[in-house]
């Protein structure tokens, strides 16, 4: 993928992006880190055409997202996989038609075809056994990697996780990020809004600070976390690793 970002800014109560300007050039994974309310989710929710900025582009594969124009913003995001930190899942669903509904009714698949689909899906995330049960009789991870599988399963150009595994205890955290980790070794393109410093050290080609609604530096994830050149990143990353 290329991303590009050209004076980008979002307020809600306050800025919460600042006039970001980035062209990030041709990579596979991108990972967002920095402190809590310096933009990360924003960003990517605005990558994913969930909002709206209040003035700047985006531009993915050379191609402006077309905020004002809801045919083609709806198009935009029918073409990316999108997995949040609070699953999302609709809870009166089985995990198969969570996956399988999408596949229906925005990608207009028949349904012999999305439950082929879900099922492999499903089978290939180790979730066989759970297609006929609901988000509530299942673990955290679980639920997750239902989501996880359900922004692969339309085939996207794109996935975008936002925070994946924040909601999550040690053990489902390392369910998760293997998945994500298999994902990456497929050669899939994503972006990925986490805390865990040592998995965007491992997994992203390339990692974007973000504090104050600003973009500070981004580099190649081994350059960034060996040596940050800002003084924000640094102490950042001393407070985030010092245990």
């Amino acid at each position: 993928m290329r991303l590009a970002l050209t004076h980008l800014t979002k307020s809600f109560a306050h800025r919460v992006l600042d006039d970001i300007t980035c062209d990030f050039g041709e990579l596979r994974s991108l990972a967002l880190i920095g402190p809590s309310g310096g933009g990360k989710s924003t960003l990517l929710r605005i990558i994913a055409g969930l909002e709206t900025p209040d003035s700047g582009s985006v531009a993915l594969d050379g191609e402006p997202v077309a905020f004002a124009d809801e045919i083609s913003l709806r198009a935009h995001r029918r073409r990316l996989g999108i997995v949040f930190q609070a699953f999302n899942l609709f809870p009166h669903l089985t995990a198969l038609a969570n996956i399988t509904l999408p596949l229906e009714k925005v990608h207009g698949l028949a349904a012999a075809e999305a439950e082929n689909i879900a099922r492999e899906t499903l089978h290939r995330f180790q979730l066989a056994d759970h297609a006929h049960k609901k988000p509530a009789q299942l673990s955290g991870g679980q639920q997750q990697r239902v989501a996880i599988a359900r922004a692969i399963a339309i085939k996207p150009r794109l996935l975008l996780f936002d925070e994946p595994t924040s909601a999550l205890d040690p053990e489902m955290t390392a369910e998760v990020l293997e998945v994500i980790e298999e994902l990456k070794d497929e050669g899939r393109d994503f972006l990925l809004v986490t805390h865990e410093m040592g998995f965007a050290r491992h997994v992203a080609d390339r990692v974007a600070f973000l504090a104050g609604g600003r973009i500070i530096e981004h580099a190649p994830a081994e350059e960034l976390f060996a040596a940050p050149r800002s003084a924000e990143c640094r102490a950042f990353l001393a407070r985030i690793l010092k245990y």
